[in-house]
């Protein structure tokens, strides 16, 4: 924002940001509730809502059968097919893309097998290969404002790749994807994916309201997304919530970062495989078959769930000791974990927690399920747009 804009001006920007934002978030809204919600009067409303119309982001119109008598409000709408930014996943075995509408409407998606190997540059290139394919089908008179990048911890520090390689290759791939339709995008903004699925699940899912949250992720290692007082906590240089290295057990097993006892080895899929007597290529769908083999009675399956879902809880209660979340959501392989033992998760955070930080907390699965960093790295992508909506991008 230029340092000659008046406050007037300055004003109105920040009321158009924060009445585009909540109909992003909330859907079609009546003029009436935006004018209770933001308290601004009808007029204000109205013109503002008259702007974001003529820039293409909102549609105004009659809601449908209401019911009520007299004359109904106005319903604001997002342009979810005109204003659109792409939603990427980078995992350790796949690559997931989506293009996804203003108000979190997924318009297209496009799943591949990760490249193997330590060389970024064939991933990069798959990814904006499915960028380009949903491009080809995007509608010509559509808008796209940005893009955001759901990382796993494991590709970060499994492979060793930096962040500022993936986001430099993957800006010049999608650059070449998005031509000549229209310029390139805004970013990519890069995230981990336990930090974007906690956004998401706040932003959207079973965190909602809450402003307090962790969010655990586990694949092949274990990441946590945090928010306190509603702001995403990332730490420097966003590599913040390696849970998994925590050390939980000194005396235990030695894990790959060189440390012994971390949390992983007692929660992650290795260490759940290894206690089931299972090894197979796949580690997310050998874990599935290790649950399903422990509900089905399977005395080594049962033994390491029950092993597992002990230290699951054991770290949650020291999260819980240390951040004080209203809500906890177990995401990836640990929504299985956490499922399969629960009853042990709550106990051990019943006898550890103090009893100030465990008697409101809320232990969740993800409400948005595996789309949760996809939901997320959308977020990165229209933050731009939504802070500032009239002249993002602009000098």
């Amino acid at each position: 924002m230029s340092s000659s804009t008046s406050p007037q001006e300055s004003v109105r920007r920040q009321n158009l940001g924060a009445l585009l934002r909540y109909i992003h978030v909330r859907g079609a809204t009546s003029r009436a509730e935006l004018t209770s919600r933001l308290g601004l009067n009808r007029s204000t409303i109205g013109a503002l809502t008259a702007d974001l119309a003529t820039a293409g982001l909102v549609d105004e119109g009659v809601p449908h059968e209401t019911g009520r008598a007299g004359r109904p409000s106005i319903v604001v709408r997002p342009r979810s097919s005109r204003v659109y930014g792409y939603a990427l996943s980078l995992e350790l075995d796949r690559l997931r893309a989506a293009r996804v509408g203003l108000g979190g409407k997924v318009l297209d998606g496009r799943t591949a097998d990760r490249p193997p190997g330590p060389d970024p540059a064939p991933t990069i290139a798959a990814l904006a290969g499915l960028v380009a394919d949903m491009q080809r089908s995007a509608p010509a008179d559509a808008v796209l404002v940005g893009s955001g990048l759901a990382v796993s911890a494991s590709v970060r520090h499994h492979l060793g790749w930096a962040d500022e390689t993936i986001e430099s290759e993957l800006a010049h791939g999608m650059a070449d994807a998005v031509r000549p339709r229209s310029g390139p995008p805004a970013g990519p903004f890069l995230g981990g994916i336990a930090d974007l699925a906690a956004l998401a699940e706040h932003t959207r899912g079973a965190a909602t309201g809450a402003d307090n949250v962790i969010y655990l992720h586990g694949d092949a290692g274990i990441s946590a997304g945090i928010i306190a007082g509603g702001r995403r906590i990332t730490g420097y240089g966003g590599h913040g919530g390696e849970v998994g290295h925590m050390v939980v057990n000194p005396s235990g097993r030695l894990c790959g970062c060189g440390s012994r006892g971390c949390w992983e080895t007692e929660i992650g899929e290795r260490a759940l495989l290894h206690l089931a007597g299972r090894t197979v290529a796949t580690p997310g769908a050998a874990v599935a078959a290790a649950m399903l083999a422990a509900r089905s009675g399977d005395p080594d399956a049962s033994a390491a769930v029950a092993h597992a879902a002990d230290w699951l809880g054991f770290g949650v209660a020291n999260l819980v000791n240390i951040f004080n979340p209203t809500v906890v959501v177990f995401g990836g392989t640990l929504r299985e974990l956490y499922l399969a033992g629960a009853d042990r998760v709550r106990e051990r955070l019943f006898t550890m927690a103090l009893p100030a930080c465990r008697a409101h907390v809320a232990l969740h699965t993800p409400q948005l399920g595996d789309d949760a960093p996809l939901v997320g790295a959308a977020e990165l992508a229209f933050e731009s747009l939504l802070s500032d909506p009239l002249y993002a991008g602009r000098p």
